[in-house]
């Protein structure tokens, strides 16, 4: 049987994007071990845990809720300084 150029090394590379989309998923829980929520119901809860958890300060709205920090991404990691 005449095997076509490429076609063995398909199984791998469907195992590489596999892998590859399994960390993108787990990139956010991974970022979040404290088990701090990065969503709030208001405003002053998200500018709270800015100041306590994220390192940051103020909030901005995602969708009907709240982020802290001031701009998407600003923060620089969990403080845990309670």
């Amino acid at each position: 049987m005449i095997q076509a150029t490429g076609v063995k090394w398909l199984p791998q590379l469907f195992g590489l994007i596999g892998i590859a989309a399994g960390l993108q998923l787990a990139g956010p829980v991974q970022a979040n071990t404290g088990g701090v929520p990065a969503l709030y119901a208001t405003k002053a809860e998200a500018e709270a845990a800015a100041k306590q958890h994220f390192n940051c300060t103020g909030a901005h709205q995602m969708g009907t809720q709240w982020m802290p920090c001031d701009k998407h991404g600003q923060n620089s990691g969990s403080t845990h300084t309670h």
